[in-house]
């Protein structure tokens, strides 16, 4: 959800040799990605009289949802009183997410957007989920009365921060709606703030994380989504934005040499170490089946809580490694206490910067 490895580069020396574009080139290349920032994470207006437009736009918000790897691994299809979302399977992630957990769960992340939009423009979105061989969702459109939840509001201001965060803790006023926010049918948050405890998922993420690294499949997989320069990223409209993740822009070729340089097991660590340690709690979501149904559900309520993390202005980011890594699930799951419930996705959450939005396709790219 759904995530999220980025490449290191750890010399001022590289950094500098990095800056080989011209300034003019390179203001050119920045304008137009503020440009296609500005035109997607945004609030707009549409008529309720209008109606192909009001869903139109409704599916742009659903699409501003997070996804594995930024993948955006939907589709939606358009009728007079509903919008269907069916998996792209041209744009799972077999390395990362072999059952097509984090592809579906991406998928409840969009539809929670998408109910949230739908109701802040008069219509009540009843979700319906088609478990045959299509796995088509419906989101069931009815007239209401609009409401603009805080949550609708904070769409275009949430982000995945991969960055470290200040390290300060979370008040319980502001823990107690997180907590409420991640719930759902059939799943539960454990929030994890205790120094000791985090630790130890640290421990997993770790592990996790080096089995990942020394699997050329997975490594390969995680570079074809890379957007290495802020061309690629307004190209491609998807993918792991470099800047994102706090990186420098570069081109891609320059790119691609850094990423086989230091995207290392011992340099991921320590990121992965900084991060943990610089975050005020960790939240794991947990859900009680195995099935598509259940993990868009999972995907829905963690939508929920990112969303009003950026409503309370709290960051967060994505450490699945620990339930990506099939042999360290189990494991985790007996330090959770959870019993022979699933640990579905691990984020970390805290106060820090803003980096810079990765970007979306157009609703067209998306529509069947």
């Amino acid at each position: 959800m759904v995530t999220r490895r980025e490449f290191i580069v750890s010399t001022s020396a590289t950094i500098g040799g990095l800056a080989t574009v011209s300034s003019c080139s390179s203001e050119t290349i920045a304008d137009i990605y503020e440009n296609a920032v500005s035109n997607t994470w945004r609030h707009s207006e549409v008529s309720a009289g209008d109606k192909p437009a009001l869903l139109r736009e409704l599916v742009r918000y659903a699409t501003l949802a997070p996804s594995s790897h930024n993948t955006q691994c939907w589709k939606f299809h358009l009728e007079d009183r509903s919008i269907s979302i069916l998996p792209d399977l041209s744009r799972r992630c077999p390395a990362v997410d072999p059952d097509d957990h984090h592809l579906f769960v991406s998928i409840g992340c969009a539809t929670e957007n998408l109910v949230q939009a739908a109701l802040a423009n008069g219509l009540n979105g009843d979700v319906v989920f088609d478990d045959s061989a299509r796995k088509t969702l419906r989101v069931l459109l009815e007239p209401t009365k609009a409401v603009a939840t805080s949550l609708f509001s904070a769409i275009p201001e949430r982000q995945s921060t991969r960055a470290e965060y200040d390290g300060k803790p979370i008040s319980t006023s502001e823990l107690a709606p997180l907590e409420r926010a991640g719930q759902g049918n059939g799943v539960r948050i454990i929030l994890l703030t205790e120094r000791e405890a985090m630790e130890k998922v640290l421990e997993y993420v770790v592990q996790g994380n080096a089995a990942q690294i020394n699997d050329r499949a997975f490594v390969e997989e995680l570079k074809a989504w890379i957007r290495f320069s802020s061309r690629d990223a307004v190209r491609t409209g998807d993918g792991l934005y470099a800047a994102s993740s706090g990186n420098p822009s570069v081109p891609s070729w320059l790119g691609s040499l850094l990423f086989g340089l230091f995207f290392t097991p011992e340099s991921e660590n320590d990121k992965y170490a900084k991060h943990v340690r610089s975050s005020a709690g960790i939240a794991i979501f947990v859900s009680e089946a195995e099935n598509p149904a259940q993990w868009i559900e999972v995907g829905r309520c963690y939508e929920r809580f990112a969303l009003q993390s950026a409503a309370l202005g709290i960051r967060n980011a994505m450490l699945n490694q620990p339930v990506e890594v099939s042999a360290l699930r189990p494991q985790f799951a007996t330090f959770l206490g959870v019993g022979g419930r699933r640990p579905d996705l691990v984020v970390r959450f805290g106060r820090g910067p803003k980096l810079p939005p990765s970007l979306r396709r157009p609703v067209d790219a998306v529509l069947t």
